[in-house]
């Protein structure tokens, strides 16, 4: 296991995928983790992340020096190292020339992380301070010509410090520098599979949960999907799943869904009619965040209730993955920049009296494909695009009416047929419609007319951090119009967005 603490660098969330690629399991903390909690963790080896602030600030982040003491190798990139280099007694100072961008690294010693890496090579930059003076025992290792220090190492101490980023697709030779600290340095070995997940994932909630009952709320999503076969596989038939329809789920989706879960997952389900609840609350609600907030709440509320009928239930379990939780909370543990809320992070009301399990908190996305399909997951829940919680309540912008509801129903099933078809749905993170709060003018049948608009999202993506909208063909674009406008009475125009992640986000609101 492979800790990673995080300084708050946008690229946090890359290291950890970089070293999952490599077989190894890591795991990220924020730098308030206690040198009791790291010890106990068993860490083959520290990695110290990026970060926005200058280790010379108040304030700045800065975890337990006593981690350089604990016979563990560490890593420290761009911040990571000048927090090193500042515990240690070395000096950062502010550099006279800030360097971002790409950098023409020459490696002063071929061997340690740069063992076969070549002796010029490019690297990322990103950073307005440089190292002034070394710590004791430390030597230069690589430099460019604007930062004379861009690497450093402690060889019998087993520290190292990258001024670059190798992390990012701009270091070419980063994974080289990555695999040699992972592998020659901390000693790991690539044992860490989905496989191995499962087989120890199933054998920690069984030993946590042990007799007691445990109850799921079963949306028919991947994540969900996989988060009831594993707990199922634990304690069988102590889970049961509650599947609630909450009225803004897609064309006839509640009864697809009900026929394919109970089809191939031999749990306990118990359905749940709630319509009404829902858009009673939504009544004359606009503002995302509200929306968000609202059907939380009713959920909660309704899950509550089917909930209690469980007797003796203990523990509630959920999908929640990573990205969930990022966007959620600072990963210092603390408030940031909140993107939106989830709907499955942030803990359960007191009088619930449960005890949550994530199996899944740790995961990406594309990880949890992996390991549905390890574990016998069909294909066609494996793959199943991601639906958000809220439903399509986040993808009409304004009001939620009933009107509302079906025209965007409509023109979201016509849309993922078409996707379908052409062969595109599998190779999208997501496709979706957006119905907006526009009307425009048109004319259909030699007639004027003055309708709805709506707009096509689709997206690549590897784990929903990041996103890029997807270059579908022409044809595909005037296919899927033309078959909306002429198909779905209320819709006369129809664009497609062309907006990444970031800086917009994947879903409108």
């Amino acid at each position: 296991m492979i800790l990673i603490i995080d300084f708050g660098s946008q690229y946090n969330q890359l290291i950890a995928r970089r070293v999952r690629a490599c077989r190894v399991y890591c795991q990220i903390e924020p730098p308030s983790v206690n040198l009791d909690q790291i010890v106990a963790m068993q860490p083959e080896g520290i990695i110290l992340s990026g970060g926005p602030a200058s280790i010379y600030d108040d304030g700045s982040a800065k975890v337990d020096p006593a981690i350089f003491s604990l016979g563990v190798p560490v890593l420290g990139i761009c911040y990571g190292m000048q927090f090193m280099v500042h515990a240690m007694g070395g000096r950062v100072v502010r550099a006279s020339r800030r360097e971002y961008g790409f950098a023409q690294l020459t490696v002063k010693r071929r061997r340690g992380l740069f063992a076969d890496v070549d002796k010029h090579t490019t690297v990322w930059m990103s950073h307005g301070d440089v190292i002034d003076r070394l710590p004791p025992d430390f030597a230069v290792t690589a430099v460019t010509p604007n930062t004379p220090v861009a690497a450093m190492s402690c060889s019998r101490r087993k520290l190292f410090g990258l001024q670059f980023h190798p992390e990012v697709h701009h270091t070419p030779q980063g994974m080289k520098m990555l695999r040699r600290f992972l592998f020659d340095v901390c000693g790991c070995k690539r044992s860490w599979t989905m496989k191995s997940f499962a087989r120890d994932t199933v054998s920690e909630i069984r030993h946590t949960v042990g007799g007691k009952k445990v109850i799921l709320g079963l949306s028919g999503g991947v994540d969900s999907s996989v988060t009831a076969l594993l707990i199922h596989r634990a304690i069988g038939k102590q889970l049961t799943c509650i599947f609630v329809d909450n009225g803004l789920l897609r064309l006839d989706e509640a009864a697809k869904l009900r026929e394919r879960l109970t089809r191939h997952l031999d749990i306990r389900i118990r359905f749940v009619r709630a319509q009404g609840r829902f858009l009673k609350a939504l009544k004359g609600v606009s503002d995302p965040e509200k929306k968000r907030k609202i059907i939380g709440h009713v959920f909660m509320q309704v899950f509550e209730a089917e909930a209690g009928k469980i007797k003796d239930a203990e523990f509630l379990a959920q999908g929640t993955l990573y990205p969930d939780v990022i966007e959620s909370v600072s990963a210092f543990g603390g408030p940031t920049a909140m993107i939106k809320s989830h709907h499955n992070v942030g803990g359960l009301p007191k009088r619930m009296k449960l005890k949550l399990i994530e199996p899944l908190r740790y995961l990406f996305k594309d990880e949890v494909r992996k390991l549905g399909a390890a574990i016998g997951l069909p294909d066609e829940l494996v793959w199943r695009q991601p639906f958000p919680g809220p439903g399509l309540a986040i993808r009409i912008i304004g009001e939620i009416t009933r009107r509302r509801l079906a025209v965007l129903r409509q023109v979201d099933d016509l849309l993922l047929d078409g996707i379908r078809k052409a062969g595109y749905y599998r190779k999208l993170w997501q496709s979706f419609a957006v119905l907006l709060p526009l009307k425009s003018v048109g004319v259909m049948g030699d007639q004027r007319t003055y309708e709805n608009i709506v707009a096509i999202r689709a997206v690549t993506s590897k784990d929903a951090m990041t996103a890029d909208w997807a270059r579908l063909p022409h044809k595909l674009l005037a296919h899927l119009s033309n078959r909306i406008i002429n198909e779905v009475r209320g819709v006369n125009r129809v664009v497609y967005d062309i907006s990444s992640k970031p800086p917009g986000t994947i879903e409108w609101e």
